[in-house]
């Protein structure tokens, strides 16, 4: 069944389960081992490096590797998967990420990140914005305008702390007077100003404006900076005339601080089959709860966050398995799944957001 318009994906039932097909070997070469960003995008069992100026750019039909990799500091590898993506591409992304995790040795932090719900972790990772587009692999959309008529494309900024450029309608029944919208007409860009827009959404609707005039039209495309009321006859020739706007529907930033009540679950298959046991739900927890010879599941599900923690002596099936681990326990607890984020921790390379629910972790 198609998905309804603005609907979450639900995660495929046995994510980790084998394909028929495992991911060719040697995909990654030792250059990412260096400090970098680097990013991939996921194309049947492949993953297909993209170049500096595609990054930031997500096709909602498909799935992405983005891999940080700070050196000494540590990396983080994080699995992006696009609102519309197959079943067998977010399957295959969790095993190509699988691949290179143990490529690097196990040493990074993994992160699954969807579409809408990205940490500010990965946001960051994209200083000139996070740009959506329609289509994907599947459908060849990204080559849907090469030549057969002008680029027509209008793009919604919108945010406060985490501001991302999405794809929307080319009409004005997508426009309100609350964001920043982009017309993208090829060898021209309108940057247009809602009159409620925020300062945030303000500043960045002129970044994304140069990324797309910078990347997409290699430098060769003008752009006009215009507010709401002074809209050009160019817009109105492509969008028609211009009815009454919608008013400004910010989201509520006055919400209550979440509640950081969290559960330590231990995960061991000594038994031979995975088990969890609840090892404790008060915390601040003691530190020495953590036994390197197994993983452990921290679920800070009422903040839509699951960390799964692998100790340095677990068996290579338990970490290995942690993505499903962290699929299966979402599942259990009934926890929405593709609003929940997982993040996958070495033992060694835990993060301050982690380590906040231990006493006196040094």
């Amino acid at each position: 069944m198609e998905q309804e318009s603005g609907a979450v994906p639900e995660l495929p039932e046995g994510i980790m389960q084998m394909l028929p097909f495992q991911p060719a070997p040697g995909q990654f070469g030792p250059e990412i081992r260096e400090p970098g960003l680097w990013c991939w995008r996921v194309e049947k069992m492949k993953a297909v490096p993209l170049n500096s100026s595609e990054q930031g750019a997500f096709f909602n039909g498909d799935s992405y590797l983005v891999l940080e990799n700070r050196g000494d500091q540590g990396a983080d590898l994080h699995m992006w998967i696009g609102e519309k993506s197959s079943r067998d591409e977010q399957v295959a992304c969790a095993m190509l990420a699988t691949q290179l995790d143990n490529f690097l040795s196990g040493d990074p932090v993994q992160h699954r990140q969807v579409q809408g719900y990205e940490s500010p972790e990965f946001m960051k990772l994209f200083p000139r914005g996070v740009t959506y587009k329609e289509g994907g692999v599947e459908s060849g959309f990204r080559k849907a305008q090469s030549g057969s008529g002008p680029v027509q494309r209008l793009y919604q900024i919108k945010g406060k702390r985490n501001i991302r450029a999405k794809e929307v309608e080319l009409s004005w029944a997508s426009f309100n007077k609350g964001d920043c919208f982009i017309l993208d007409l090829g060898d021209n860009i309108v940057s247009w100003v809602g009159s409620q827009a925020n300062i945030f959404e303000k500043q960045k609707v002129r970044e994304i404006a140069t990324l797309i005039r910078d990347t997409e039209r290699h430098g060769k495309a003008q752009i006009a900076n215009i507010a709401e009321g002074e809209e050009t006859p160019e817009m109105l020739q492509v969008l028609g005339p211009m009815p009454a706007l919608k008013e400004s529907t910010p989201e509520d930033d006055s919400q209550a601080d979440a509640s950081n009540t969290a559960s330590l679950y231990k995960v061991s298959d000594a038994t031979g089959s995975m088990k969890l046991t609840k090892v404790s739900d008060k915390n601040p927890f003691a530190k020495d709860l953590l036994v390197r010879d197994d993983c452990f599941i921290l679920d800070n599900g009422a903040n839509g966050k699951i960390f799964v923690w692998k100790g340095s002596g677990a068996n290579a099936e338990e970490k290995r398995e942690a993505l499903k681990m962290a699929d299966d326990f979402i599942q259990k607890m009934n926890y929405p799944k593709m609003k929940t984020q997982v993040e996958i921790l070495p033992q060694g390379r835990e993060t301050v957001i982690f380590k906040q629910f231990f006493q006196n972790w040094n």
